[in-house]
């Protein structure tokens, strides 16, 4: 049996690197398909966007914030020679923002509930029960956001006339002028949409989820309150931030649908501060920024349930 060959008599390796060994200079790199791209134009178009989208909140801003006699001596464009708040105070004294404000809340929170609730019903039906119909009625409520809104005012003005309401629910006695019938109206232009984001949201979830709980012996409505709507919590976040910034910034319901003053909601409301031959663009300016103040307090709070009901629904699927 031959002995194994003692260290001194193994060969050195040859000097260099070795062969199984790449040299820094031989690295792998990325495939040239992996390597990111930079898209020089998309960054420019969304800067210049940006630009374009927040210059006149900056410029109502910058408006709000000069008294009405410099700019009238030296105009819009002039260097500022005080800024002052006494437009803000005005305004909201003058407009009796404080009502109006209650106006909106009175109606965006009931709307936005009811659309959520009723579209996540209807959505869970499209995309949970087998029906023929399914499809049909996907489209139906979905053409119903393509109709506009000033085709239909003088049927739906007639039928707002003649629809009577108790005397607890309208003053007037009638669904026109109520505040129910703008939360009527709002909740019906605003379903379709929000019909078809929650039934394609509905249909990312795994069908297997939904089975196990039915052979656990869940009712229909058990998978649909405790199992599914949970799972939806980013869409209805998001969904919630688009419906109160929609409805709450509405206006041409709330002039053709309602005639008392005080009743309208907080848009209406600027037109309070504009008289027949005079317009005060500074206080306008002042006002409209007041306005706006709820809209971004719940895109604050929302915001990261907003973005991530957008990112899933961009990645699921």
């Amino acid at each position: 049996m031959s002995a194994l060959p003692s260290p001194a008599h193994i060969p050195p390796d040859p000097p260099g690197p070795r062969l199984s060994e790449p040299r820094p200079s031989e690295a792998p790199g990325p495939a040239p398909h992996l390597r990111p791209r930079r898209h020089w134009g998309s960054h420019l178009f969304l800067a210049v966007a940006a630009v374009l989208w927040i210059t006149p909140v900056l410029w109502a801003f910058f408006l709000s914030l000069r008294p009405l006699a410099e700019t009238n001596k030296y105009g819009y464009l002039s260097r500022p020679r005080s800024l002052t708040l006494d437009n803000f105070r005005d305004a909201w004294t003058q407009a009796d923002l404080p009502h109006y404000f209650l106006n909106s809340i009175i109606i965006t929170v009931p709307a936005v509930l009811v659309t959520l609730f009723a579209a996540a019903c209807v959505a869970f039906g499209l995309a949970r029960l087998g029906r023929r119909l399914n499809l049909f009625l996907l489209i139906l409520f979905t053409a119903g956001n393509l109709l506009p809104q000033q085709v239909i005012i003088t049927p739906l003005y007639r039928i707002y006339l003649s629809v009577h309401l108790p005397t607890w629910l309208s003053d007037s006695g009638l669904l026109y002028d109520s505040t129910l019938g703008l939360v009527v109206i709002n909740v019906s232009f605003q379903l379709g949409f929000c019909v078809f984001v929650l039934s394609n949201y509905m249909r990312t979830i795994p069908v297997e989820i939904t089975e196990a709980a039915l052979i656990d012996g869940a009712s229909l409505w058990t998978r649909f309150w405790r199992l599914t709507l949970p799972l939806c919590r980013p869409a209805l976040a998001a969904l919630a931030t688009l419906l109160t910034i929609w409805i709450y910034n509405d206006f041409f319901w709330a002039i053709a649908l309602m005639s008392t003053g005080s009743k309208r909601p907080i848009t209406s409301a600027l037109a309070n501060l504009q008289g027949q031959f005079f317009v005060n663009d500074n206080l306008l300016a002042a006002g409209a920024l007041l306005t706006a103040i709820p809209t971004l307090v719940v895109f604050v709070l929302l915001q990261k349930q907003f973005i991530s009901g957008l990112a899933l629904g961009a990645t699921k699927g």
